[in-house]
């Protein structure tokens, strides 16, 4: 059965002047309007669409991709206020609403906000809420530490930054473990630090430990035969420029580079780092 506010595989069942229709399963058949349509395709065929309700609330397929789907999260901007909600952008000719009742604070038309994407099981219309612990869990036992995960930075507070974890959890960036600016609505890699005791889940923006350690030293290993055997990378350079090469913090790369250099495998100079 083709799923509401997901991508879906639809079968051509039939041609009209203004599209094709698809085959919806229990939903029927469903329209794919002609301008959607692409190129190569053929009665029988399967098409991949997104399917949702539009403005006269009857189901409609798009081969456009939104950006963002049921189940999802993703910082969009508010096209318009009115007595209903806030309409956000997400790339369809219909705006996406979030009810007042689904704000966490009063949206404002220009700003934008990270949301989760739901469908409204008696309406069947996909809605979208700030409030995330909503429809987000905060503790887990599913994750493994040193586990790689995908980020959305969703809010800050005293002890850090607050991110989405692969659009289900949500978890805790420490201050001390943001070594680098974070923004809101930023998507970054990053990975699971630990798991307190009540479940809730702490993240780190590196591997840690000794996998993080030794997967680092390969990293300046493999960099410096690539750039000729020496870098001017040293342990004295800016925080940031170290950051955008390896993705790590200064006090990381240190570590890193000592490592290395007990291991006889570099030589440390004032202006340059060396293979032995």
């Amino acid at each position: 059965m083709a799923q509401i506010g997901k991508k879906n595989h639809c079968r051509v069942v039939k041609e009209v002047d203004f599209g094709v229709y698809l085959d919806g399963g229990e939903h029927g058949e469903i329209l794919l309007p002609r301008r959607y349509l692409p190129k190569n395709w053929a009665i029988g065929e399967t098409i991949e669409v997104f399917i949702y309700l539009d403005s006269d609330d009857k189901l409609i397929a798009t081969t456009q991709r939104p950006r963002i789907m049921v189940g999802q999260c993703a910082h969009l901007s508010v096209k318009a206020v009115n007595e209903v909600g806030a309409f956000l952008d997400w790339g369809l000719a219909k705006d996406l609403l979030v009810p007042f009742k689904e704000q966490a604070t009063k949206m404002q038309e220009g700003r934008s906000y990270v949301v989760c994407a739901y469908l409204d099981q008696e309406s069947e219309r996909i809605a979208a809420s700030s409030k995330l612990h909503k429809h987000l869990q905060e503790q887990s036992d599913d994750f493994k530490p040193q586990q790689e995960v995908k980020l959305l930075i969703c809010g800050r507070s005293d002890m850090g930054y607050k991110a989405v974890i692969n659009n289900t959890h949500l978890g805790l960036i420490f201050k001390d473990d943001a070594f680098k600016p974070l923004k809101y609505g930023q998507k970054l890699t990053g990975y699971i630090k630990s798991i307190r005791d009540d479940g809730k889940i702490d993240l780190c923006l590196q591997p840690v430990g000794k996998a993080g350690r030794r997967q680092l030293t390969d990293q300046i290993l493999d960099y410096l035969q690539a750039h000729g055997g020496a870098t001017t990378l040293t342990d004295k350079s800016p925080p940031e420029a170290i950051y955008e090469e390896f993705n790590v913090s200064k006090g990381s790369y240190k570590k890193a580079l000592g490592a290395l250099y007990k291991q006889r495998k570099i030589l440390i100079e004032k202006d340059e780092i060396r293979l032995v």
